[in-house]
């Protein structure tokens, strides 16, 4: 057979790079000063000749192993067996090899625009179901045509103790289970905080206590102690539990028994944060003179319980938490939330902890949006104002994973519209985010059949691992996206493990014995990637539900590799 030289020139994108280590996330972030405005660049995608053989090669991370793949030159000449050169079509490059093989390099880009992902991102407060009817004028749904909700990956906020506990061993989770269903129904999980107490409604010495204390009242009729303390700067007189009562911890256990044996491990809640203490339950009580806190002892107890009892949902202990207290919270696996970012120095290096002990961060602005653009910067006796600059870098010093867009009742309606370049682009650095800088298809024909193989390399450019199983599959679609036929195995990414900066590079193997059709040659065929919370929705036809940051996203989050 006459042997024909094809020189074939790859173009070499700018890859993210692969080694292993996180570049500075604010490199992507680029900030108007003048116009508070941004444009966030992803990694540029690249391409990539390299494979190996197996159904499905052990995956490497950069920094840990790269003997994986074999690497080839991205600009490189090959002999070709069969005597023509395949064809050339908009967003690749391929050439013909040795041994009847042909190659495919897909040229990737980034998506452009607000990228919301599940178990991570953004939020506003969701009190309720009526947040999705059309009368919410700053709902999905409202007149005010809201588009903050394009960035809302879950709902958050508080309920009622007495309310989910109105007498003792009894409990009613009617109103939250329509308030997590509703949620559910949207694509969005709910983080839940059950308060004890607020001062919020304190306008006087006269407030009925049921106003403020959320402790049921049943818990003080079995004989748990109260005190009257002073409300600051107001001088109101109030009713407060009395934190250390030993019938009031062992109520505050109780509940969190039953709380656990209804939720925990329900895919509806993204976390708990336990609020058996004080002031809206945040572990302190600053406002309320003539009350304190329990011991130190006491506060990891009662942690300890909570963890004792809930084995699967992400436990969160509240702003206040700190000290001994917080190291063993991180010690039993009970992450920690801050409440005053933005308007106190100093508030996003206290979660750098938790982010080091592999543990999920949470934070929401002490204040809401409008009000912190009247802060006068004095410091102390005042708060820092809100700046694009300073939510930033809130954002990628703390690494955080989850984060409140505005506490207002506006529901982030004029954040947005303030900040939407901005807002857009850190929904690409906020958590885990996986774009694929790297993808090429190589088929090697033989008297035996054919052999696809997929070679795929994909980083984590956000500011956080991801903390949840993810189930990487490529299929065989058709020009609808349908899916024809898997390629290959699934690939398992372990919870944690995929972490913030960090690369890793996948290969499918799919055979074609004989005289079998070979799908990867067929007309109007492309092959597609999809990520899955769990490998049984994938077999039972779900769509996925976590979104490559890729142009090239169906409706259905499948990733198409189009040819």
């Amino acid at each position: 057979m006459k042997r024909i030289f094809a020189v074939v020139s790859l173009a070499l994108l700018v890859s993210c790079g692969d080694d292993g280590s996180s570049a500075n996330p604010l490199d992507d972030v680029v900030i108007d000063e003048s116009s508070c405005s941004s444009q966030f660049v992803p990694g540029s995608s690249g391409v990539l000749s390299s494979g190996s053989s197996g159904s499905l090669s052990s995956e490497s991370s950069t920094g840990v192993s790269s003997s994986a793949l074999d690497s080839h030159s991205s600009s490189s000449e090959v002999v070709a067996s069969s005597g023509e050169m395949s064809g050339e079509s908009s967003g690749e490059t391929s050439e013909l090899v040795a041994g009847d093989t042909t190659r495919i390099s897909y040229a990737l880009k980034p998506f452009n625009g607000p990228l919301a992902n599940p178990h991570k991102g953004f939020t506003v407060p969701t009190g309720g179901t009526w947040v999705f009817v059309p009368e919410f004028e700053y709902g999905p749904y409202g007149s005010l045509k809201n588009k903050a909700w394009d960035l809302i990956s879950y709902g958050s906020g508080y309920q009622q103790w007495d309310k989910l506990n109105p007498r003792k061993g009894e409990y009613d989770w009617t109103e939250l289970d329509k308030l997590l269903d509703e949620l559910a129904k949207h694509g969005m999980g709910y983080a839940l905080r059950v308060l004890p107490y607020t001062p919020s409604p304190i306008n006087g010495n006269d407030t009925p206590a049921e106003k403020y204390d959320w402790t049921p009242a049943w818990v003080y009729a079995e004989g748990a102690k109260k005190t009257t303390a002073t409300l600051q700067g107001k001088g109101f007189l109030a009713q407060v539990p009395v934190w250390d009562d030993s019938i009031y911890l062992q109520a505050a256990k109780d509940f969190g028994t039953a709380l656990a044996a209804k939720y925990d491990g329900d895919p509806r809640i993204e976390y708990i944060d336990v609020r058996s203490f004080g002031e809206w339950g945040e572990w302190h009580a600053s406002h309320l003179d003539g009350s304190e806190m329990p011991s130190e002892k006491i506060q990891m107890e009662m942690l300890d319980h909570y963890a004792s009892v809930f084995h699967k949902t992400q436990l969160v202990l509240p702003s206040s938490g700190s000290g001994d207290v917080y190291t063993h919270a991180l010690n039993i696996g009970v992450t920690k939330r801050d409440d005053g970012f933005i308007g106190t120095p100093g508030r996003p290096d206290s979660l750098v902890r938790a982010y080091k002990a592999g543990l999920p961060t949470i934070a929401e602005n002490i204040a809401g949006y409008t009000t912190m653009l009247n802060y006068t910067d004095v410091i102390p006796g005042g708060y820092l104002k809100w700046t694009p600059e300073r939510w930033v870098s809130a954002i990628t010093t703390a690494h955080l994973t989850y984060y409140v867009l505005d506490q207002d009742s506006d529901c982030g309606y004029n954040f947005y519209k303030d900040n939407k370049a901005l807002a857009d682009s850190m929904t690409h650095v906020i958590g885990y985010n996986f774009t694929i800088t790297e993808a090429s298809l190589q088929t090697v024909a033989n008297a035996k059949g054919v052999t696809n193989k997929l070679s795929v390399s994909v980083k984590n450019i956000g500011v956080a691992p991801c903390f949840f199983d993810v189930y990487m599959v490529a299929e065989f679609v058709d020009s609808t996206g349908s899916a024809l036929a898997q390629f290959g195995k699934t690939a398992k990414i372990a919870k944690a493990t995929f972490k913030d900066g960090m690369a890793k590079e996948f290969t499918f193997t799919q055979t074609a014995a004989g005289k079998e059709t070979n799908l990867a040659s067929l007309p109007g065929v492309s092959v597609a990637l999809s990520l899955y919370e769990s490998e049984e929705a994938y077999k039972v036809g779900e769509n996925p539900t976590v979104r490559f940051d890729n142009d090239g996203i169906l409706e259905n989050k499948k990733l198409v590799l189009k040819k």
